[in-house]
């Protein structure tokens, strides 16, 4: 019957896959955002007593690593998108747990092995590690959506 439920359900069209530069321009504006909040993350940091001489908390340090981490994040994310059964149920627990993991090496520091890193310049490092994580997966979820099953 025309103009029923069934009807305008066959008629939607299939959500289209998001462009090259979509996802380009998508995993950049992350980047650019992850860094954004890092900066701030440094400078509240700095400003509460965090050593100037603790490098990570320093541009030149976090602005490269968080550009790769977030670009490292996005294939992992097109990798499980396409390979994983229920890529949004091994997501939902897959993304905490890297950010979990990448505390690893900023808790190796508090030993003193690097010049400035007292505890509060380590919370502060992970702190950044969690603003990546959570900036990188809104900016996924954007530009490469996962499949509804």
């Amino acid at each position: 019957m025309p103009g029923s439920v069934s009807d305008a359900v066959e008629s939607t069209a299939p959500a289209q896959r998001p462009s090259a530069l979509t996802v380009v321009g998508g995993l950049l504006a992350a980047a650019a955002a992850a860094s954004l909040g890092n900066a701030v993350v440094a400078l509240v940091a700095h400003a509460g007593g965090a050593s100037h001489d603790f490098a990570p908390l320093t541009p030149s340090a976090y602005v490269p690593l968080t550009v790769i981490g977030v670009l490292l994040g996005a294939v992992g994310w097109a990798i499980i998108r396409r390979a994983a059964k229920n890529p949004t149920g091994l997501l939902r627990w897959l993304a905490p747990v890297v950010v979990v993991v990448s505390f690893i090496p900023d808790l190796a520091l508090l030993g003193g092995g690097m010049a400035g890193s007292g505890p509060l310049a380590i919370v502060a490092l992970m702190v950044m590690h969690v603003v990546v994580g959570a900036v990188a997966v809104f900016g996924y979820r954007r530009v490469l959506p996962l499949p509804v099953r």
